[in-house]
């Protein structure tokens, strides 16, 4: 079974002696979602909704489906297998996504819809998450004043208004605090489990799955209905992957297996340890299991760790949507980098506000982590499917994995995923529709938008002019010959620009040097400089420069005559005009998209942010020449 090249690469290059410092970084980032589940988790398999007795039986019952959960889906699932499945060091459903588009054939590119609904299913969860992260923080008050209970849903709009209004500021100097924050959290939460376990030992029983098969036997549709509260424990797992570019394998697996894990499986375990003595604790075991004088503590130490967990899932949603601008999934929006150290430190002020508008409108309809757990996991649960899918497919026909070892895993791991996802089905009508709502309104914006570029893309080739035509023009009825440089944006990489050839309608000039720039952005993160650009001489007069970027990067047009100076080829702005096609799209009967996806189209097409704003042409430099495109 041969290794990835990328994965061998990245073993080796890792230096050990920074492996401590990273893997403390990670825990900040990588696992504030998950290792916020405890504030919740058990509470919902005890809630209302199930009715399910805190019994000895089921207490070890749940907490062996929670533990194997845990060893089975993040420990084996994710951190071995689906980290190998990377894109030059890089992770997340996007990235899936990249690399299947590598190994797509006509008859498998069902699987490229599957990636982009896995997406869709991101943003779905993203809602969620500070959400029910941030509430179920705030509902520890109620157990040391319960005056104040009526209070929790305001204090839990301040949190969170607060946190998305800072958005703009960046994370580069409160994301070095993440990670000893969460080292005391993940800290707290072993001894508080310590502290339980030590009064109730015989909890140490749920490491035996006997008991949780048990529990499923003897429960039939309840214990099955149960699965949808236990993958709460499991939320979060998409971020190991995710976040995998900015720390790497070891740091990520090293947080894990020797910190992470045990906190989490230590509280969980403390947890039913006080339910086995106190079963009237199970309307709030995590903070019945905290000391009476150290619950107000407690109580900020969770809510400062839900808002790291969900500054980490709001700094996953700008990165996703930048990597699907620049991969052509999303309209351009305005991009801003918040860090001159790390790239991947970006605001992007749409999503932020969108977020907070759709966060409110959940804290305000749903009120309660309770009531918000019934949102809660369908969107998680049916991109762990899709990933399995993915990483499968990936593994047979880019790692070349025999068909039966690759498909032998995809059947195992998916029969965890889909009783997982099925239990959550349910959650629909509680709730669930929203999520699946948001992922179904990506779905449909991305897959219309890639279709529509890529609509627009084919219509101007059609009426695309060969050179060789344009030069035996140009030789028939010389234009007047003025100085400087012009470069004429272009999508095409063969043909004339439009732009060039309306300027030669209207303006019957042409410039000493006329360069035809188009930009590319590859399945990989990052394209090196010596990489990125590719210069063709045409003629005396004319060159072609195709500029290649990674999904990763932003596609800065000084960037790209920085590097074109370097190859000989020097560029004064001051004396270069840049001619873009502004283009007008119109409605018609032929055959590319239906008649509401055109409108769709032409809808985010106004609204996507100008050429000009988006590659940093400064637009003093620019002149654009209007063309008609019909869909």
């Amino acid at each position: 079974m041969a290794q990835p090249a990328s994965d061998q690469h990245q073993e080796a290059t890792t230096n050990n002696s920074k492996l401590p410092v990273m893997a403390l970084a990670a825990l900040g980032v990588v696992y504030g979602d998950i290792g916020t589940s405890p504030l919740y988790t058990l509470k919902e398999c005890f809630g209302k909704a199930l009715g399910l007795v805190p019994n000895q039986d089921n207490i070890l019952g749940i907490l062996s489906l929670i533990l194997w959960g845990l060893i089975l889906v993040v420990s084996s699932k994710y951190l071995l297998f689906v980290l190998r499945a990377d894109n030059n060091g890089e992770g997340g459903i996007l990235t899936l996504l990249a690399l299947t588009r590598r190994v797509i054939t006509s008859r498998t590119a069902w699987l490229l819809s599957l990636a982009l609904m896995g997406a869709g299913f991101f943003y779905g969860e993203v809602v969620i998450t500070p959400a029910i992260s941030v509430i179920s923080a705030i509902e520890g008050i109620g157990l040391v004043a319960p005056s104040l209970e009526s209070y929790v849903v305001p204090i839990t709009l301040v949190v969170l208004i607060g946190l998305f209004s800072f958005q703009h500021k960046g994370t580069a100097k409160v994301g070095k605090i993440f990670g000893p924050i969460m080292l005391i959290w993940f800290g707290t939460l072993g001894i508080l489990g310590i502290m339980g376990i030590s009064n109730s030992p015989q909890v140490l029983a749920a490491f035996n799955p006997y008991w949780a098969v048990n529990f499923m036997l003897e429960h039939k549709l309840q214990g099955f209905l149960t699965l949808g509260a236990v993958v709460l424990a499991l939320t979060g797992a998409e971020a190991l992957y995710a976040d995998m570019g900015h720390f790497g394998r070891s740091p990520i697996r090293l947080a894990w297996y020797f910190y992470v894990l045990p906190a989490l499986m230590l509280n969980y375990l403390g947890q039913g340890a006080l339910l086995l003595e106190h079963p009237e604790a199970k309307n709030n075991p995590f903070f019945q299991l905290v000391p009476d004088t150290l619950r107000i503590p407690m109580v900020l130490l969770a809510t400062i760790a839900t808002v790291i967990a969900s500054q980490a899932v709001i700094s996953g949603v700008y990165s996703l949507t930048r990597q699907a601008i620049n991969m052509g999934y999303l309209p351009r929006m305005p991009v801003r980098y918040t860090s001159e150290e790390e790239s991947g430190q970006i605001y992007i002020g749409f999503i932020n506000w969108l977020l907070l508008i759709a966060v409110i409108f959940v804290v305000l309809g749903f009120q309660s982590s309770e009531a918000l757990a019934g949102a809660y996991g369908i969107a998680v649960t049916g991109t762990m499917i899709i990933t399995t899918i993915l990483s499968c497919t990936i593994a047979r026909r880019q790692w070349h994995w025999p068909l039966f070892v690759a498909a032998g895993l995809g059947i195992l791991l998916l029969l965890i995923d889909i009783p997982l996802f099925a239990a959550n089905v349910v959650k629909i009508v509680a709730g669930g529709w929203l999520p699946l709502l948001i992922g179904a309104m990506t779905f449909v914006i991305m897959t219309t938008w890639f279709r529509g570029r890529f609509l627009v893309h084919q219509r101007i080739n059609e009426e695309a002019m060969d050179f060789t035509e344009l030069q035996q023009h140009l030789e028939e009825t010389p234009p007047a010959m003025v100085e400087g440089t012009a470069i004429f944006m272009t999508h095409a990489k063969n043909g004339v620009p439009h732009a060039l050839l309306h300027n030669l309608k209207h303006n019957h000039v042409l410039h000493g040097r006329n360069i035809f720039l188009s930009v590319q952005t590859d399945d990989v993160p990052l394209v090196p400089n010596e990489e990125k650009i590719t210069i063709e001489q045409l003629s005396a007069h004319f060159w072609r420069v195709s500029a290649r970027f990674g999904f990763r990067e932003h596609a800065d047009i000084r960037r790209v005559l920085v590097l074109m100076n370097r190859q000989d080829m020097e560029i004064e702005l001051e004396e270069t005009s840049f001619f873009l096609s502004q283009g007008r799209l119109l409605q018609t009967e032929r055959p590319g998209m239906v008649f509401w996806r055109e409108s769709l189209f032409i809808l985010l097409s106004r609204n996507s942010l100008r050429a000009t704003d988006f590659f940093r042409i400064p637009p003093g430099r620019v002149v654009e020449m209007g063309a008609q495109i019909e869909l």
